[in-house]
């Protein structure tokens, strides 16, 4: 039988949890976007961070936030929003950047792009900067009327990309340049969206503008190292051909040093930049992904940030990505002739060693046979030796009457049984030491 079992509300709060479970949860929330009632002006500082530079800057935002009675950031919290009179201050920290955004209602009689970019500047001024500033936006929601039509002359003709979103709730419009004061402007013009939307679309196009910039770092990253790696490549190609022709021991190894200088410079090289195109790559899978969720319309005559955006910036990231594939090929093909080479000396110390042992072997040998000789050399003069005082006891002892023989066919007789006994005492000794050795 079954039975029925009650679960409270409350009753998941009395499970263990995992350490990580309210930041997982926690993630799909970060970086929210807020309502927006057109018309409103926001500006976006972007700011490059070090690690020491975002501990900084989250300490200067909690002093500034303190010294005017307002709430402070948790040491967690990676965005924070805050509220001074009519404009709204919001705040995010992200990996290697940081981003001041100033949102401030306007009066649309005055025109988009009134100047109220300079007084947001301004108070920029009251927090310390983080670091040196990358990305400078100021986007204007308007409502759409017959009577601004003409804000679209404000930009770049050259380079002006205008969009109707999805729905048709909006036209968004930017000519990606910087003005004289430094800022990229962009235009959206209010067809009756809801709060929700105009914010939830203002968020992505700031989000295309600031990961567009931060995307084209690794631009410059590429310029840097195609001279290098074209040069390593025209090396490599010279010291593969000098390899075909040279069988010298001694050009063999000056080869292989210099492979192995240029493999240590190709590494160095992608070591230090492997992270700036990594962040590229993702940049752009943002960028891409904001402009899939807009979902832009073309307007005639004009074309779409994504096709603007694909001409222009695509070959960028392009080049990125072919040095970096050039880099890795590179890599492979030091590596790849280093080891050839090294094989080859390889084989020519083996040789060498071969002819070493041979003449090792006939050294040992010529040595065995002159050891032979002076072993026999040996036993002939301690023969002679033991034999002269063998005649001496003898003729002493002749002389004083305890031999009877006569001495010298005594010592002639003693002659070969010393001689035999010092030979095989020799022999015998020689046996005994090569048989301790391994």
């Amino acid at each position: 039988m079954g039975s029925d079992v009650a679960i409270g509300e409350g009753e998941v709060t009395k499970l263990a949890s995992h350490p990580m479970r309210t930041t997982v949860l926690g993630e799909v929330h970060a970086r929210p976007f807020n309502p927006v009632s057109p018309p409103v002006r926001m500006v976006r500082f972007g700011f490059q961070t070090t690690a020491a530079q975002l501990q900084a800057d989250r300490e200067q935002l909690a002093e500034f936030c303190r010294s005017r009675g307002l709430p402070t950031a948790l040491q967690q919290d990676k965005h924070h929003r805050v509220q001074l009179g009519g404009t709204t201050l919001r705040w995010e920290q992200h990996s290697e950047f940081t981003t001041y955004t100033w949102e401030t209602p306007f009066d649309q009689k005055a025109g988009a792009f009134y100047p109220t970019a300079g007084a947001l500047a301004s108070a920029m001024k009251l927090i310390p900067q983080p670091g040196p500033v990358l990305v400078a936006i100021d986007l204007s929601i308007v409502k759409e009327t017959a009577e601004d039509k003409h804000l679209f002359a404000l930009f770049d003709q050259t380079s002006l990309a205008i969009a109707e979103t999805a729905e048709g709730g909006a036209i968004v419009a930017t000519d990606f340049k910087p003005t004289p004061e430094g800022y990229q402007r962009i235009l959206v013009q209010d067809r009756g969206m809801s709060r929700e939307r105009t914010g939830s679309l203002a968020q992505h196009l700031l989000d295309i503008e600031t990961y567009r910039t931060l995307a084209l770092l690794g631009l410059p990253e590429a310029h840097r190292l195609a001279p290098s790696i074209y040069a390593a490549e025209k090396r490599l190609v010279e010291v593969t051909e000098h390899m075909r022709s040279s069988g010298e021991l001694e050009d063999n190894h000056r080869m292989l040093d210099e492979l192995t200088a240029l493999a240590a410079d190709v590494e160095a090289g992608a070591a230090a930049s492997q992270f700036r195109f990594g962040a590229s790559r993702a940049y752009e899978e943002i960028v891409e992904q904001r402009l899939q969720i807009i979902g832009e319309r073309k307007t005639p005559g004009f074309p779409t940030w994504s096709s603007f955006l694909t001409r222009r910036m695509t070959p960028a990231m392009r080049t990125c990505a072919a040095i970096e594939a050039r880099q890795s090929d590179l890599s492979v093909r030091l590596a790849r002739a280093a080891n050839l080479l090294r094989t080859r000396v390889d084989v020519e110390l083996e040789q060498q060693n071969q002819q070493l042992l041979k003449s090792m072997n006939a050294r040992t040998r010529l040595q065995l046979r002159l050891q032979t000789t002076v072993e026999g050399l040996s036993v002939a003069a301690i023969t002679y030796y033991s034999t002269a005082l063998f005649h001496h006891l003898v003729e002493a002892a002749h002389h004083a009457g305890l031999w009877k023989y006569d001495p010298v066919y005594a010592t002639a007789a003693f002659v070969p049984l010393a001689a035999g006994a010092l030979w095989f005492t020799v022999k015998r000794i020689r046996r005994r030491h090569l048989s301790e050795i391994p």
